[in-house]
């Protein structure tokens, strides 16, 4: 009988808390943590379950870890108050020494994520500050996929939390200072599928100095008080005031037996000619949980030395079958993104062109509105001329008359005949002048109405070429099955019609030419055309990119290209990233608030200033025999 199937006045409610979904189940009284344990990872498609616990206060308000072997109501487990529920919280217990090559399905990537990151907002895990600036870069790219410059806004990452509140404290920057450093490495990363970031962010974080270490207060016989560290290589021993620097180390390899006695732990080493490793703890409790994580530590140790199993096989071949159809997914989708990009960019040359043409159009009327008060410009002083020309005329019969009453008198007088002589030959010149003068003005306004005439035709050939241009891009939208060279006509037109400000002209033929080069320079790049423009006139702004069927030599050699590709990217981009972190940490120094750092802190630059690092640490310290490591420990 399934211990599931319980009868409702007799099953223990149970609920089970993720850091992303919370379970609810109903138990038989006699269900064991295994049972519970084997649900839960059911539900959520949990295989690599050797990772996980389930975490629980017991009645004495300690933070315990439910037995496998025990029924779950044996195990005092405190019960909810208000619902008889009782509450579980489902955490990584033990980690991987190298997460890329341990962690197989993506769900246990995603978990270990959540939990890894919980823990260095809550700085359980100490991270430094320009870490911390790296690691939410990849928080961010989780949450909202690949940076885009369109949909990303200033203030997006301002209400979400993505630095320790450690960091914040110690550094006098506003929110917008952080989230522009943030944007700074989102921008930089390259596109990637959500496991990938977070592989990303877990190889980082690996690398912390208390990732994956619980900590547990210990003494030796001098009764000096340290900090014992198990972790998945080994046991590390700190100084009660430095967490992130270890003393000395002892590998699971180097351990043959551990054991506890009341407050006395005994760890029995590989080596018989090496005494007994001893230290003391205060708290039975505390020694149950050191000795099991111990013991699942140790286990996890020898058996990844071990082949793997059919089982670990079988999720490794599946994981990769699986990460190189993705591969080749993000191949075709970037393949259909720059596509894409390319559509959109030729849309947008396009509407650019447009709107050059529109700004010559701007100008044509311009000029023909420039042209018109021109005109009556020249009307005006065609007019005036006539007027002038009349008064002319006046002034010339005027002066025949006063020639005619000259000559009357001529007779009276000979020397009033000379004078009277010497005007009329003055006044004949002055005629004469003016005549000439008016005949070049009837010229010029002559030139001028033929100029008029000729930029008001300039003008309708103008208007009809546009109207072409705009009925031909209409139709060329519309029609599902558009050829090259139907846009190669309506690029022709649009530079027929930019020409009509220059004197020059394209004839038939050079156009046909120019059409049948276009056409086949486009269809080589685009199957799809877009356009932008009313919806009412039929074109669409959707986009349905070309499919692509790939052989499997092809996708074979995808395959190996993107993984080569992803190991030149990793072996250039670690260096990379060490230089962009030194950058940052140079760049936020001066806003520094000094005495806001922590010990923590303290004693991470004193580590950087040394040159020092996690396994550069633990290298140095394993050099030494075992024997000599033990008689550290014990004078400490």
């Amino acid at each position: 009988m399934s211990p599931f199937g319980s009868k409702k006045n007799r099953s223990l409610s149970v609920r089970v808390s993720t850091f992303d979904s919370e379970l609810e189940f109903k138990l038989e009284p006699r269900a064991s943590g295994q049972d519970l344990f084997d649900l839960v990872c059911r539900t959520i498609g949990l295989r690599e379950s050797w990772y996980f616990g389930l975490q629980y206060v017991d009645t004495r308000n300690n933070v315990s870890w439910l037995k496998m072997e025990k029924r779950v109501r044996d195990q005092r487990v405190e019960l909810h108050a208000t619902n008889n529920v009782y509450v579980f919280s489902f955490y990584a217990k033990f980690f991987p020494e190298n997460v890329s090559e341990e962690l197989i399905q993506e769900i246990t990537q995603h978990l270990f994520f959540l939990q890894v990151k919980q823990s260095i907002l809550s700085m359980d895990i100490y991270c430094r500050p320009e870490a911390s600036v790296l690691l939410a870069s990849y928080a961010v790219h989780v949450q909202y996929g690949p940076y885009d410059y369109e949909t990303y806004k200033d203030g997006m990452l301002a209400g979400g939390e993505l630095l320790p509140k450690g960091v914040t404290d110690q550094y006098q920057m506003t929110p917008e200072m952080w989230e522009e450093r943030i944007k700074t490495w989102y921008m930089d990363h390259e596109p990637m599928t959500r496991d990938e970031v977070e592989m990303e962010y877990l190889k980082i974080a690996q690398d912390l100095d208390m990732y994956g270490v619980n900590y547990f207060p210990i003494t030796n016989k001098n009764k000096t008080k340290l900090w014992l560290g198990v972790t998945s290589v080994g046991l590390n021993i700190y100084d009660e005031r430095d967490k992130l620097t270890p003393k000395t180390t002892f590998q699971w390899n180097e351990i043959r037996h551990v054991s506890f006695d009341d407050k006395k732990f005994t760890i029995r080493l590989v080596d018989a000619k090496v005494s007994n490793f001893i230290f003391y703890s205060q708290d039975l409790h505390i020694n149950k949980m050191i000795l099991d994580l111990c013991k699942g530590n140790h286990d996890l140790y020898m058996r990844r030395r071990k082949p793997d199993t059919m089982e670990i096989q079988q999720m490794k071949t599946q994981a990769k079958e699986e990460k190189q159809r993705r591969q080749i997914e993000r191949k075709k989708f970037i393949r259909e993104k720059k596509l894409r990009e390319k559509a959109e960019h030729e849309r947008y040359e396009l509407e650019k062109s447009m709107e050059h043409l529109q700004n010559e159009m701007r100008m044509a009327n311009d000029a023909l509105r420039r042209s018109e008060e021109t005109k009556e410009l020249y009307f005006e002083k065609s007019r005036v001329n006539e007027e002038q020309m009349q008064l002319t005329e006046c002034k010339a019969n005027h002066f025949k008359t006063e020639m005619d009453r000259l000559r009357e008198r001529q007779m009276k007088i000979e020397r009033e005949k000379h004078d009277l002589e010497k005007k009329i030959r003055d006044a004949d010149f002055y005629v004469h002048q003016l005549t000439v003068e008016n005949d070049k003005r009837e010229a010029e306004t002559e030139k001028l109405r033929k100029e008029l005439i000729c930029a008001k035709m300039a003008e309708r050939e103008a208007t009809a070429r546009l109207l072409d241009f705009l009925n031909s891009g209409r139709k060329s939208s519309t029609d599902s099955l558009l050829t090259a060279s139907s846009v190669s006509h309506a690029a022709n037109t649009a530079s027929s019609i930019t020409a009509i400000s220059t004197p020059s002209l394209i004839t038939s033929s050079s156009t046909n030419d120019l059409e049948t080069a276009g056409g086949a320079e486009l269809t080589t790049h685009s199957s799809h055309y877009l356009v932008q423009g009313d919806n009412s006139s039929g074109i669409s702004d959707d986009f349905e990119p070309k499919e692509f069927i790939l052989t499997d030599n092809e996708m074979e050699q995808i395959t190996n290209e993107m993984e080569r590709n992803h190991l030149d990217y990793l072996r250039n981009s670690k260096k990379q990233v060490q230089n962009q972190l030194q950058t940052l940490r140079s760049e936020i120094a001066p806003h520094k608030i000094e005495e806001n750092q922590s010990n923590l802190d303290i004693l991470s630059e004193a580590q950087i200033k040394a040159g020092e690092n996690k396994y550069s640490t633990l290298k140095k310290l394993k050099s030494g025999s075992t024997k000599a490591r033990v008689a550290f420990f014990e004078e400490l």
